[in-house]
């Protein structure tokens, strides 16, 4: 595995690639890996003839408050599980490689409507934070495949929006969430968790599939599933910020004759604000939202 810190040095490989005629896969990280980010350096492998992993904490999708300074950096064991897991080139820049000009007069990219909502309700700066750093990248690492995973399932189709809309030639895939063993999604912000929070942790789950049982059997309102989801949590000690029953296809309010429905849920426990969602098939179409 090669590790490149410049700009220069990472368009230098990828120049070389193309040359070769190599396809490339992408997926982008802000380190501290775990087994989530493994899977889609795996089906990264599959897809193309190389691979690129970059390693980037992004100052500018933190708010305010957030936890930007004391996030998890952990290159040296980073490079040693994708290195074991066959990656090709890890891209490591600084703050000063992606943002020449400074994180506040940089340039910024914001996609609409989308990014308003949900997480962006209550991080109003964050989703164009990550639309101008997945620009960035995009534009440098030139992938023909980009992966993500749809723990972050809002900021998928905030990508793939942006991609359609600037004519980007990038495929974006996102790929189902890898959970542990009690259920609860990976994250690298589950190390915040104390021992007695991480034992409570995977609550979040079991409140959005139970939620998902109560949408099938269509026997309450949306409004009441999304209410009982979220005095369920705070019952047992969360923080919710929102759960919320949204079309699947571009999270807009659902309508009678929908079958394809997200449950999407934020909630703080302790100092961990952790993201879930489940995706619901329907037996039968929507008949009053």
């Amino acid at each position: 595995m090669n590790t490149v810190f410049s700009v220069e040095d990472l368009r230098a490989v990828i120049a070389g690639w193309r040359r070769e005629g190599r396809t490339i896969a992408f997926v982008p990280t802000m380190g501290n890996l775990h087994d989530g980010h493994i899977s889609l350096l795996t089906e990264a492998r599959r897809r193309a003839d190389r691979t690129v992993v970059s390693i980037f904490v992004n100052p500018i999708q933190f708010g305010r408050g957030e936890d930007y300074a004391r996030y998890p950096s952990t290159l040296e064991a980073d490079q040693q599980k994708l290195s074991a897991a066959g990656l090709d080139l890890l891209f490591a820049p600084n703050l000063d490689q992606l943002y020449p000009g400074g994180i506040e007069e940089d340039t910024r990219v914001t996609v609409p409507g989308l990014s308003t909502i949900l997480c962006g309700q209550y991080r109003p700066e964050h989703f164009s934070g990550v639309a101008t750093v997945v620009t960035k990248l995009f534009i440098n690492v030139q992938p023909d495949v980009a992966l993500f995973g749809e723990k972050d399932y809002q900021q998928v189709l905030v990508i793939k929006r942006m991609v359609h809309d600037l004519l980007m030639p990038v495929e974006v895939v996102g790929l189902p969430i890898v959970r542990e063993a009690d259920g609860l999604a990976m994250s690298s912000r589950n190390g915040y968790l104390s021992a007695e929070e991480r034992r409570r942790a995977p609550l979040i789950y079991e409140s959005l599939q139970r939620a998902a049982d109560k949408l099938r059997a269509q026997l309450a309102s949306l409004i009441a599933i999304e209410t009982a989801g979220m005095a369920e949590l705070a019952a047992a000690g969360f923080r919710p910020e929102y759960f919320s029953i949204r079309r699947a296809a571009d999270l807009d309010a659902p309508r009678a004759g929908d079958t394809r429905l997200q449950i999407l849920v934020a909630a703080w426990l302790g100092a961990a604000r952790l993201i879930d969602n489940v995706g619901v098939e329907m037996p039968e179409p929507l008949r009053v939202p």
